[in-house]
């Protein structure tokens, strides 16, 4: 009883934390999925940010083999592991079920994101109906995403290694309510969505811990999920598109939410999250507008309007995308829009996008907040080591770096782990980033351009060195898998150090060129006219 008793102390300061965190607008994040028919080299691409207070620390976690019998724990909190929030670590161990043979190989972070399988997962946090909570599961998203990397070798087993664990061990809302995930591999990109089981479930009452369901986005279209329920109307007999917890009708029509007999059709999101937002809103201009933003990029012959409250759970793109035209959409702050960030007098005279009262305005896809962003390709011709590529950015991606980082390899950076979010470190290659994000807000229109022009020279680098890279992994593979394997993990650490490196002394020219107002080896900086006149008028209105 009393770990019991201090499981759920600990899942109570936490949860009201995030609460508060997200009531202040830091847990609001942004996920596409681009089917393999809609992009240019048939990847099947994921992009997607953590945004807010989110556990720095990345790391390799190797597969391994187990006896007949082994038992693995469950942990709650993993999103805080090697991160220790208030002097203490709140990872605490909850239970134990039964240990699959073999695990693979899968890449830890607050949120794990990706395995040797070209498995991708990347999550949002969503509104659901409060009778859903349920205080006695212990598969919380973090452990829930933990298991689907390491026993599932395609997306439809990630989602149905999740789910049944959630059903059978009770799905834990313990990050302030439901989840979202983006879950891709070479061939299919899905949405799962998974609420509580509800406040009366406890182990052994015969009833699933979870409601849950998973669509299949078509292969030449756009997915989003932007902090609310997407998923709408399902056909579970539909197998090819959907899949869904045995639960799904009988348990709106035990709570009310939906009568079977009234004719109308089963919505999802409208059965189970009320049709809400992440905050509780119906409707939310702050989930609409980044919805309408992202069908206005893919799609412009839409015409989309961005008052427009709903859209299709996916569209066709006007366009196959690329790599490069999909990192574009990550960095976008409305710019030629009516919603420009780096217009009005919130953007201060030098344009910065970044605004630190989101009550005030529209959150962008590129957000101040964001702790880590991602681009993810899946590639079905191609073995799964040099198959699954992971572009990885620290900080917001409109002043950021992306690296290549292969699912094959074995170990990441030291500055990509030991990292602390209370203490500036120089051997830290998050706060290589975060530093030069806030550093550009003392003249953003100015350094921007410094910061662009770092990033263009890295990126083209990268991007020519790619197809050589990936011939000789593959001629390797061919030979040993092992050896192509430690080729890809050589070059993926030593071209991010190259990368954070770099960036550690574009910060340290950015502190020496824009000193004192100045601009060195260049005509300093002037306020725009528009800032002067208002200067003047403030003085002339003070005689």
């Amino acid at each position: 009883m009393k770990l019991r008793s201090k499981i759920f102390t600990v899942m109570s300061s936490i949860t009201v934390f995030l609460a508060v965190m997200c009531i202040s607008g830091f847990c609001y994040c942004t996920n596409i999925n681009f089917g393999k028919g809609a992009t240019v080299d048939g990847s099947v691409i994921n992009i997607g940010a953590q945004e807010g207070w989110c556990n720095p620390n990345i790391k390799v976690v190797p597969g391994q083999t187990f006896e007949k019998g082994a038992m693995a724990p469950v942990y709650m909190n993993k999103f805080y592991e090697g991160a220790p929030l208030s002097g203490e670590t709140p990872v605490i161990k909850v239970g134990e079920i039964p240990q699959v043979e073999k695990t693979y190989t899968y890449f830890h972070s607050a949120f794990p994101f990706m395995n040797e399988h070209q498995v991708f997962i990347s999550d949002e946090l969503l509104w659901g109906r409060p009778e859903l909570e349920n205080p006695n599961g212990i598969m919380d998203t973090d452990q829930l995403m933990v298991f689907a990397l390491q026993r599932a070798k395609t997306a439809r087993e990630a989602i149905m290694v999740a789910g049944k664990l959630a059903e059978e061990y009770g799905y834990s809302s313990n990050y302030g309510g439901p989840e979202a995930w983006s879950v891709t591999d070479p061939n299919e990109a899905w949405w799962f969505e998974i609420f509580g089981g509800g406040a009366d479930w406890y182990p052994g009452c015969g009833r699933p811990g979870a409601v849950w369901v998973a669509q299949r986005v078509p292969d030449d279209h756009v997915s989003f999920n932007v902090n609310r329920s997407r998923i709408g109307e399902i056909n579970l007999e539909d197998k090819d598109n959907f899949m869904g917890s045995p639960n799904v009708y009988t348990l709106a029509e035990e709570m009310g939410w939906w009568d079977p007999k009234s004719g109308e059709p089963f919505i999802w999101y409208e059965v189970y999250a009320d049709g809400r937002s992440l905050i509780g809103s119906n409707p939310d201009p702050e989930i609409e507008l980044r919805e309408w933003r992202i069908v206005s990029l893919v799609a412009p012959s839409m015409n989309p309007d961005p008052t427009q409250k709903r859209w299709p759970f996916s569209i066709k793109p006007d366009k196959k995308l690329s790599v490069q035209d999909i990192m574009a959409i990550q960095k976008d702050y409305y710019e030629g829009t009516e919603f420009d960030l780096t217009k009005g007098p919130l953007a201060g005279p030098w344009g910065s996008p970044d605004r630190f009262a989101m009550e005030a305005v529209h959150r962008p896809l590129s957000h101040w907040s964001t702790t880590y962003h991602l681009l993810t390709q899946a590639r079905s011709w191609l073995p799964d080591p040099i198959g699954g590529l992971m572009w990885f950015g620290w900080d917001k991606a409109a002043t950021s770096v992306q690296m290549p980082i292969y699912c094959g390899i074995t170990e990441l950076p030291a500055s990509f782990d030991n990292q602390s979010r209370d203490v500036f470190q120089r051997d830290s290659a998050f706060w290589a980033f975060n530093f030069v994000s806030n550093w550009a807000n003392l003249n953003y229109k100015y350094m921007l351009r410094d910061i662009v022009e770092a990033r263009e020279y890295l990126m083209n680098d990268m991007f020519a060195f790619q197809p050589a890279i990936e011939a000789i992994a593959l001629e390797l593979y061919e030979k040993n898998p092992d050896l192509a394997r430690r080729f890809l993990t050589d070059y993926s650490v030593n071209t991010a150090n190259k990368v954070v490196d770099y960036w550690w002394g574009l910060a340290d020219r950015l502190i020496a060129k824009y000193v004192d107002g100045s601009a060195v080896g260049e005509p300093s900086p002037v306020y725009p006219d528009s800032w002067q006149e208002a200067e003047k008028e403030f003085r002339e209105g003070k005689k």
